[in-house]
């Protein structure tokens, strides 16, 4: 059986990945439609979501995160990658670094972030010991790893509502609770992947210091421009994901075999 692939781009990242067999697609789902493209690359089929529309036309809270996981499961995604740009909580992780999240932590506040709303009479409780696929997230560490790209393996994204930034004693607040890097847009992306079954990672890129490390009033334009510096090299990385990671998981993602949409 193939393996199908999806990419999710964040602020910056608006292009797919390749032009090999492009196709533009509409998925009509229960909680809304999402265009898609379509890209054959090697003989995989990859399909290229921009998270925020092709013209960023979205902010963080008014993204339709179920609508795009939806269309992913529709087109029987195996694996999902997707980019965010966040903020560093810490000196020590700088600007251009990359970070493979293994944990999170939610200060969404109106965004809808589940399937199971219980209105067909189910109530379902989602472990999330793992939030993110360790098998997705291992082969994205080796190739970084094996490319001498700097990298951390680890660390816990703080997700925020937006779409204002973050204030500096709220900085302080994430980073002594553990927090390493901080966003708007990773929940309830991860979590509905998860109900839906998906393997889903993420590489965060580090495209600036968050407010009261940064010596300076904090831009979108440096984070485009910090994306737009690394771009070449994060498709280069999920392009080598994409052919070496076996067909065959060693993960336990899916759950819920009998997830049916709609929910």
């Amino acid at each position: 059986m193939e393996t199908i692939f999806a990419i999710i781009g964040g602020t910056g990242f608006y292009q797919p990945l390749s032009s090999e067999c492009l196709q533009e697609i509409e998925v009509n789902t229960a909680y809304g439609i999402v265009r898609l493209q379509r890209i054959d690359y090697q003989g995989y089929t990859v399909f290229f979501l921009p998270r925020h529309g092709k013209e960023h036309h979205l902010p963080p809270h008014r993204i339709n995160y179920r609508a795009n996981i939806a269309a992913l499961k529709e087109l029987k995604v195996d694996y999902v990658l997707s980019t965010t740009a966040v903020g560093s909580l810490r000196q020590e992780i700088p600007r251009g670094m990359f970070v493979v999240i293994d944990q999170f932590i939610d200060l969404t506040k109106s965004r809808e972030h589940t399937f199971y709303d219980g209105l067909e009479g189910e109530v379902v409780h989602t472990d999330f010991t793992e939030p993110y696929c360790p098998h997705l997230r291992h082969y994205l560490c080796d190739t970084l790893k094996k490319r001498a790209i700097p990298f951390k393996t680890q660390g816990t994204y703080v997700c925020t509502e937006g779409p204002r930034y973050e204030t500096p004693a709220e900085i302080k607040a994430y980073a002594s609770w553990g927090g390493d890097v901080v966003g708007m847009t990773n929940v309830p992306e991860v979590t509905l992947a998860r109900e839906a079954g998906l393997c889903y990672a993420s590489l965060s890129l580090v495209t600036n210091y968050a407010a009261g490390i940064s010596l300076s009033p904090l831009t979108h334009q440096e984070v485009v421009e910090e994306m737009n510096e690394k771009m070449a090299v994060i498709r280069d990385v999920f392009m080598e994901v994409i052919i070496t990671i076996p067909p065959e998981k060693d993960c336990r993602c899916n759950f819920k075999e009998d997830f049916k949409l709609g929910n």
